[in-house]
């Protein structure tokens, strides 16, 4: 894992929150099956760690929580991003153990990926880069696909036990569903400063500092869609982490100028994109 994407200059995704209808039943998933570990945890909320002192993933159960809605804008996807190949295929190894979750897998040429979903339906990534000198670049945009992964060649990478995320496990990308492309370049291109690294059909990739992307965009559940409620199963918020306050306050005052409206908050400003998501601008 290159850690170059994820620190300054680079500005990338920190950590997210899902609601979940039952935060019991979800603890014992994104434990037993994902790895994580507790940090802290209250009635309805827990936030998730793999090193044991940053959070990564919080769930929260809301009052008269709602099943997951289909298509609306929202979370398509959350990538946790592992350091290496022999961990990823440690998990793989693991999950075939387990023998009760069901998989699905694809070459991404700059990545191999895993894709499961929580008891909710939310959807998870789990994935391991490969090296960025193997990535091919064209006129600024990355060559990215969806291939069959080799499996046998993942299970056969490594023998060693899988004892939950390593500590250097961090958020790699998000992928969010919304409502319309034209609106949501500019947001994300002019206002909080990505830029689009490849596009497919109904999608655009967003990265800063050179990486395959740290947000992925699509129309897939329509053009359109509508926002979730708040109390529904899915994304509440994620964190973009910026290298310092100053570009922070950069974008923030691009995004004022688009007629965005960007709140403060005590530890960070709090803006929603055009299809109602939310994130929080925090500083590395």
């Amino acid at each position: 894992m290159e850690n170059k994407f994820f620190e300054k200059p680079a500005t990338y995704v920190g950590e997210l929150s899902v609601n979940v209808t039952d935060l019991e039943k979800a603890l014992t998933f994104y434990q037993d099956v994902i790895g994580f570990q507790i940090l802290e945890q209250s009635e309805r909320k827990a936030s998730l760690t793999a090193d044991g002192k940053t959070a990564l993933l919080t769930l929260e159960q809301p009052e008269n929580v709602q099943p997951k809605e289909g298509r609306t804008t929202g979370l398509f996807h959350f990538a946790i991003l592992l350091p290496t190949r022999v961990d990823l295929s440690s998990f793989v190894n693991y999950l075939i153990k387990k023998g009760d979750v069901r998989l699905g897998a694809s070459d991404h040429y700059v990545s191999e990926a895993l894709y499961l979903s929580d008891p909710d339906g939310n959807g998870i990534e789990v994935y391991r880069d490969r090296p960025s000198s193997e990535w091919s670049w064209t006129n600024g945009e990355v060559s990215m696909g969806t291939e069959a992964l080799d499996g046998d060649s993942l299970v056969a990478e490594s023998n060693k036990e899988w004892n939950g995320l390593p500590s250097e496990t961090i958020m790699g990308h998000i992928h969010l569903h919304v409502s319309d492309l034209q609106t949501t370049d500019k947001f994300y291109m002019d206002g909080l400063g990505f830029t689009v690294v490849t596009k497919y059909s109904g999608a655009l990739f967003t990265s800063t500092a050179d990486y395959h992307h740290h947000i992925g965009l699509n129309v897939w559940n329509g053009e359109g869609a509508p926002t979730p409620a708040k109390n529904s199963v899915g994304l509440n918020w994620y964190t973009l982490v910026f290298p310092s306050t100053n570009v922070r306050q950069e974008a923030i005052d691009r995004l004022e100028q688009m007629g965005a409206s960007v709140r403060a908050e005590e530890e960070y400003y709090a803006v929603e994109d055009p299809s109602g998501n939310v994130i929080h601008l925090v500083v590395h």
